[in-house]
């Protein structure tokens, strides 16, 4: 591969075709289905398939067909097939995935920008799923057509857009099963929905984590009553709350007090957040906005000291167990309140479980404790609404270690960096099931501050440039490695991918 040759072309493929359309795209409030229950009838998610079909159908891609594939009370899915070209395989087969649904706009955008108002900064295009994911496809056909231009092989290639990601992609099984015939055995999955840690070289997620979650509820009244007539002899319901969440959580550290909900740490991922902490420095806090002199969760010794390794805060986001309360009720504001010993406080839970704690064991666990002597006798109940299990990548063959950093260098000029994700994706998961034996590339443009799912969230063009070319030389190297007989490929497992949850990304 010609380096220059694959830089030049991608780039003038980005400012000439791919920032136009993800603009156009950025303006469609398509929303995935959980965040707007009548997008059929909205059509937006239709609007957002055929701008991207569009233009794909458009690309001078020999032998390429699409369908955009419909089973009936599902969300569809756009299927593209590229067959081999110039010496490669069509026995073997390479699956690139993205999404095209998006979050729900959220609040705090900065005055001049806006989820569907597309806006064009110093090499930035702000908007609502610029990022995640809408660059997936684009970027996923402009990486083949590189390879195109300089004539180099490739085995068969899919691609595959689903409309339902961030609801948790609970169509995707479906359609990986009655595609399974057309997807055929790949022996390497790409998927472009990930983050990085900076934008300064390339980055492959190694892991994400599981999570549990509910509400959990703590009653002690059927009605308020005067505080000052109640308190002292009827309980607080918040302090019978704080109780509880004691018994999974210290509250001086943070740590996860049940045994049940860790899990040992690899030696390799022990490694890799050393390696990543060394290149991050701080900016593995740095990142966000951390208010006047806010320390982070460093672990605490015996003496209650705390470290200062920075590694061991990569570990606690993508390795330990971790409590936060993301939604309470039962508490007026601070306006409406008044001198009312309240009935009840219930609050949201989102626990976040180590790569490879299972799920469904995580939520009994927290049932068993939560619910187990209810302290005064409280009415207490735990609505348990997520149990979904993470996902730590099988180990990288050789050659696609020597071709991502391969990548990285010819790119970005520095070695690729190895890392796992706090948050949850369940298809991640689902996909490992469904294609057992299949190495994985999952990497992205998500790096600091593009802040996905939230206000100002933009797409780093420069990155989606560079991890487009490096997608290109990855494909290119799996053909060299399939030849060798390196690649192992393997069929669709059907009903499988069930331990993942079907909630929403997050």
């Amino acid at each position: 591969m010609d380096t220059r040759q694959t830089d030049t072309f991608v780039a003038a493929k980005w400012d000439d075709e791919i920032v136009p359309q993800l603009v156009e795209y950025i303006r469609i409030p398509n929303k995935s289905p959980m965040f707007d229950a009548d997008w059929v009838a909205n059509g937006y998610m239709e609007q957002a398939v055929t701008l991207m079909s569009d233009w794909a159908k458009a690309q001078s891609i020999p032998g390429m067909t699409l369908d955009v594939v419909r089973l009936e009370g599902r969300t569809p899915l756009i299927f593209i097939e590229i067959p081999a070209a110039n010496g490669g395989s069509n026995d073997d087969c390479v699956l690139l995935y993205g999404h095209l649904d998006k979050q729900p706009e959220m609040t705090g955008w900065d005055e001049d920008l806006g989820p569907w108002k597309p806006v064009l900064r110093d090499g930035k295009l702000y908007g609502r799923g610029g990022a995640d994911d809408g660059y997936a496809i684009y970027g996923s056909l402009t990486a083949i057509l590189a390879l195109h231009d300089q004539g180099l092989p490739h085995a068969r290639c899919v691609v595959l857009i689903e409309a339902c990601e961030e609801s948790g992609s609970y169509d995707l099984p479906a359609y990986v099963d009655h595609l399974a015939d057309r997807i055929g055995k790949p022996s390497l999955v790409v998927c472009l929905d990930s983050g990085c840690g900076n934008y300064d070289q390339l980055w492959c997620t190694t892991s994400l984590r599981g999570l549990a979650g509910g509400n959990l509820t703590v009653k002690v009244l059927d009605e308020g009553v005067h505080s000052g007539d109640a308190s002292g002899v009827v309980p607080s319901s918040f302090r019978l709350l704080r109780q509880l969440l004691s018994r999974i959580e210290d509250e001086n550290t943070g740590r996860i007090l049940v045994d049940g909900l860790h899990a040992e740490i690899p030696a390799e991922r022990l490694e890799q957040a050393r390696r990543a902490a060394e290149v991050l420095d701080t900016a593995i806090y740095d990142k966000f906005p951390l208010t006047g002199a806010l320390r982070p969760m460093f672990p605490k010794d015996a003496q209650g000291q705390a470290s200062e390794d920075l590694s061991e805060l990569v570990l606690n986001r993508t390795w330990r167990p971790a409590l936060s309360v993301t939604g309470i009720d039962g508490i007026p504001s601070l306006q409406s309140a008044g001198n009312v010993l309240r009935p009840h406080t219930a609050v949201k839970l989102s626990l976040r479980l180590p790569p490879t704690v299972d799920g469904k064991r995580a939520g009994q666990l927290l049932q068993d404790v939560l619910l187990a002597d209810a302290p005064n006798g409280a009415t207490v109940t735990l609505d348990l609404e997520k149990a979904a299990t993470g996902w730590n990548a099988p180990a990288m063959s050789p050659w696609l270690t020597q071709a991502i950093d391969d990548a990285s260098q010819a790119f970005f000029d520095k070695p690729a960096m190895y890392m796992g994700e706090g948050g949850s994706i369940p298809f991640m998961g689902m996909l490992g099931e469904k294609f057992p034996g299949a190495q994985f590339m999952i990497t992205g443009v998500l790096g600091p501050h593009s802040n996905a799912h939230g206000p100002n969230e933009f797409l780093h063009i420069e990155m989606g440039k560079r991890v487009t070319a490096c997608v290109a030389r990855v494909i290119a190297e799996h053909h060299h490695a399939s030849q060798r007989g390196e690649t192992t490929g393997a069929a669709v497992v059907a009903d499988s991918g069930t331990r993942h949850g079907d909630h929403g990304c997050c």
